[in-house]
């Protein structure tokens, strides 16, 4: 009997059971603590492809939490890039973000690829598609090809490189966590997971 008790009282105070019951290892994990750039705020940092199914599926799951996202967390997205040719996409979404309108734009693209079957993997077909959306053709094209775009670029290969990314959707949460579909399960869980490392963080 005294051993149980003994056993209980060390698995309450396991630092692997907190409140939800997430482990680090399992359904998230501690990486090597890299700068983040947003001040005083949390930041939840997703990496994403446009053209990851998963990605697209995990976007309505994002765009309800940011809804309700407390006041000290900032999110923010970074395209990764594992091939050269995803170097197009990436370069869109930083030129939209540097316009912007990527707000305006982000989900119709995901819908257009996925839903409508619309390649959009040439920088033509991606200018053409977000004029249909209101956005200035000339000036899109200027943005893509800027010094700016570079920058943003190599800063983002460079995030996803010290994160060690594999796959996405990646969800990165103050520079110290990391958690992504096939960690949590399901992305109704990946959404809980982000909340209990905030709720972690804002202690």
């Amino acid at each position: 009997m005294k051993k149980l008790v003994i056993l209980l009282m060390l698995l309450v105070n396991s630092p692997l059971l907190f409140a939800g019951g997430y482990v680090d290892g399992k359904d998230y994990k501690t990486v090597t603590p890299q700068a983040t750039e947003t001040g005083d705020k949390i930041e939840v940092l997703e990496f994403f492809w446009y053209g990851c199914p998963h990605c697209y599926s995990f976007e309505p799951y994002v765009q309800a939490w940011k809804k309700t996202k407390p006041a000290n967390v900032e999110f923010v997205r970074i395209p990764a890039v594992f091939r050269p040719d995803w170097e197009i996409q990436a370069r869109a979404y930083y030129a939209l973000s540097n316009m912007g309108v990527i707000e305006s734009v982000h989900e119709k693209i995901f819908r257009a690829i996925h839903k409508d079957k619309k390649r959009l993997n040439k920088m033509d077909d991606i200018a053409s598609f977000v004029e249909k959306n209101g956005v200035d053709r000339k000036k899109f094209m200027q943005e893509v090809n800027s010094f700016a775009v570079d920058g943003m670029l190599r800063k983002g290969k460079k995030k996803q490189a010290a994160y060690k990314i594999q796959g996405v959707p990646t969800v990165i949460v103050n520079g110290k966590y990391m958690t992504s579909g096939s960690m949590s399960g399901s992305y109704e869980n990946m959404i809980k997971i982000i909340n209990y490392l905030l709720a972690k963080e804002s202690k």
